[in-house]
């Protein structure tokens, strides 16, 4: 699948999605902490490349049909295990639902949110792991609207992605607010670098290296330290 996305001869195109601190575009230049992993990784192993930031369902769809693509953060599932190749991993995950501070319905356990509606983004790895245990899931097209939906009462929960131990994402305004709170964290998952199954076993074996070399010399550490203090900083 050629098109404007696809990397020059012999590289690879690795996509990312807009997620600050961890993947975003300042102009032409892709930033961010699993940027910056990423770009460091492949450095080390010697492999050329070309990045850039993509909404998700794009880059998730290319990297499951362009020989020489790869995209970041990705969920590793069972339900996604056999799609890609997988590199990592680069960070951990854990999912939480979020909802409205003054809610009614108890939720302490997975199981709890049953006979909930759970907004989800079509496609996504919350929506695929719901879906497929039977949850009532309300997905769109567009994960900015679940909060909108949230607030008019047109979903009980919302399910959203945070790093381990982080607070909730700021880049959506009704959870700065506080109109919006986490509920409850209800699984955790490690992130990768997930590549198309035609991506050569040799670079995913030398990304895989360099990744480990970037754990024991600091890098990563480095690189955590580094986001956390340009976040106190906001």
């Amino acid at each position: 699948m050629a098109g404007p996305a696809a990397a020059p001869p012999g590289a690879l195109f690795i996509a990312g999605e807009h997620v600050p601190p961890a993947s975003w575009k300042e102009g032409s230049e892709v930033t961010g902490r699993e940027t910056e992993k990423i770009r460091d990784m492949l450095a080390r192993a010697g492999i050329p490349y070309r990045i850039d930031i993509l909404p998700w369902k794009r880059g998730y769809m290319l990297a499951q049909r362009q020989p020489d693509t790869c995209i970041y953060s990705t969920s590793r599932t069972p339900e996604r295990e056999r799609e890609f190749k997988w590199v990592g991993p680069t960070d951990e995950a854990e999912w939480v639902f979020i909802g409205r501070p003054g809610h009614t319905f108890p939720l302490r356990t997975l199981e709890d949110a049953r006979p909930l509606r759970i907004g989800t983004y079509h496609g996504d790895a919350r929506d695929e792991f719901l879906r497929a245990r039977g949850f009532k899931v309300e997905p769109v097209q567009n994960d900015a609207s679940n909060p909108k939906k949230l607030l008019l009462n047109r979903i009980d929960v919302w399910a959203i992605g945070m790093r381990v131990g982080s607070q909730a994402p700021s880049r959506f305004p009704e959870i700065e607010s506080g109109e919006l709170v986490p509920l409850l964290a209800f699984h955790k998952v490690k992130v990768y670098l997930a590549c198309n199954p035609a991506v050569p076993d040799a670079l995913v074996e030398k990304m895989n290296a360099a990744l480990d070399s970037m754990r024991r010399d600091g890098t990563f550490a480095r690189l955590e330290r580094k986001y956390a203090l340009l976040e106190k900083r906001k």
